[in-house]
């Protein structure tokens, strides 16, 4: 089962999701895209919450209303950092999560610490988790298939695009 979150309104169309547990975690770790962002709270079993930014995002663009909604669900959904002020939540892209045989189910590094951010979430602020909890829905996709679609997808695209400049 995966949660499915809206950002507000006011930083655009994007879509925040968690998994339901530490197994549905590994699946979204190993069928990520390019364009997820991952949250953890730093040091704190927690959820892993992604968003997923439009084609050609880059965490940089990541606004600071999107930003702190990510934020502050992952911090929700910490049993210890939820129960505490001044936590650290880590973010990075998804393509940056290392995941070897040794670790854990749920569990990740980091291929590159430099690629890693920290933004600190002083305290719990309901308005925001009881607004994206009001647009949470339950779904439970088929991921390695929605992943396969997608990349057929793009190859046909680059076809496509290679047969038109060489006609």
């Amino acid at each position: 089962m995966v949660f499915y979150f809206k950002a507000r309104p006011e930083v655009g169309d994007y879509t925040i999701f968690m998994g339901l547990d530490k197994y549905e975690n590994e699946e979204l770790i190993k069928y990520g895209f390019p364009e997820d962002i991952w949250f953890h709270v730093d040091k704190m079993s927690s959820a892993h919450v992604y968003v997923r930014l439009h084609k050609c995002q880059t965490i940089d663009d990541i606004s600071e209303g999107l930003l702190e909604d990510c934020a502050q669900l992952v911090k929700a959904n910490s049993i210890q950092g939820n129960k505490v002020n001044n936590v650290d939540v880590v973010y990075t892209p998804w393509s940056n999560l290392k995941k070897t045989p040794s670790m854990d189910v749920g569990q990740v590094g980091f291929h590159n610490s430099k690629m890693v951010r920290t933004v600190r979430v002083e305290k719990r602020i309901n308005e925001i988790v009881n607004r994206l909890n009001k647009t949470k829905v339950e779904r439970k996709p088929d991921l390695k298939a929605y992943t396969n679609i997608v990349i057929w997808i793009t190859k046909m695209k680059i076809h496509l695009i290679s047969l038109a400049e060489t006609t």
